[in-house]
């Protein structure tokens, strides 16, 4: 059995202030908060998890928000860019909807075959919205603040910057096609892989920059982008390819909605291969998902303590659905 990558399975980032995150990803973006959980290599932070109604992977945005973290600085070695799909049309909406909430938005442009628009969340997270006729309806959350035809459609798409000065594209370049991505078409310094078909969460572009610095992790940048596998024994079929190749990969991980291993692709890039199953209704409910803090069990029994210490979170501030 060959092991399988479907796509992008979510991309976690870091935040300083987790209500000013709440806010924008609920109340602004219109996204659900799918989890709320703690980071569990650090469990003295949250975790949250954004998404479609159900968390379904290829819709999510999740992460780690450090209280009074200082401003990162995106560069080469990271996911530079995460992009959003939006239908067709939805664009005006969206330019509006931004400006009217404070932020900065870019005039639209276009990149391949579809509109982009660009701005940043309140740490200064590189974001786009893409259009994109083939966006599945059925991903848009459309019990938020967003009218169900402009909601967003998923994760898109993920740009990787690499190369820092002397450094070249080839080593990252081989890892991608390793993984099953395939070149659809170049534009200068800017390549764009697919998987099967392309489309939403399943495209990334890699920007091939040796003039750019390094690129420092704190708020305002991702932490790691995760490519999704269909169950436990594909993964663990990953987990020898990359071992073969030469990568160092850590051993699967019990995330409890899904398993991980992760490992570091030669440009610096901080990849993730993580299983679809078993899913974030496996301790709430479909309506009850991100109503409470949920722990694993192994850490229960820290449970009063980080009920004290996390800062609290309100429901998202939020405007109509206009």
């Amino acid at each position: 059995m060959d092991p399988q990558i479907l796509g992008i399975h979510h991309v976690t980032a870091i935040a300083s202030d987790p209500q000013a995150n709440l806010d924008f990803y609920a109340g602004v973006l219109g996204l659900r908060l799918v989890k709320r959980t703690v980071n569990f290599d650090d469990p003295g932070t949250y975790h949250l998890y954004y998404g479609d109604g159900v968390g379904t992977p290829g819709t999510l945005m999740t992460f780690f928000p450090w209280p009074g973290a200082p401003r990162g600085q995106v560069g080469a070695g990271m996911v530079s860019a995460t992009a959003f799909a939006i239908p067709p049309g939805a664009l005006p909406f969206w330019q509006a909807r931004l400006r009217a909430h404070g932020v900065i938005v870019e005039e639209p442009g276009v990149r391949f075959d579809g509109d982009v628009l660009t701005f940043t969340d309140p740490d200064g997270l590189p974001l786009e919205l893409v259009t994109d006729g083939t966006a599945d309806d059925a991903r848009a959350w459309t019990g938020g603040p967003v009218p169900p035809q402009a909601a967003l459609r998923g994760v898109h798409s993920v740009t990787l910057t690499v190369a820092g000065p002397g450094e070249d594209c080839g080593s990252t370049r081989a890892v991608l096609e390793r993984l099953g991505w395939q070149v659809a078409a170049q534009v200068g310094a800017r390549t764009r892989y697919v998987l099967g078909a392309g489309g939403p969460g399943a495209t990334l572009d890699l920007v091939c920059a040796p003039a750019a610095p390094r690129g420092q992790y704190a708020a305002g940048t991702v932490h790691h982008v995760a490519w999704r596998t269909p169950d436990d024994a594909h993964q663990s079929g990953w987990r020898e390819r990359v071992r073969e190749a030469g990568l160092d990969v850590t051993p699967v991980q019990d995330r409890q909605y899904f398993r991980s291993i992760y490992f570091r692709e030669p440009g610096g890039v901080l990849f993730e291969i993580a299983t679809d199953p078993p899913g974030f209704t496996v301790d709430e409910s479909p309506e009850m998902l991100g109503s409470g803090l949920r722990l694993p069990p192994w850490l229960e029994p820290m449970r009063p303590r980080l009920e004290r210490t996390l800062p609290p979170l309100r429901s998202p501030e939020v405007t109509g659905r206009g």
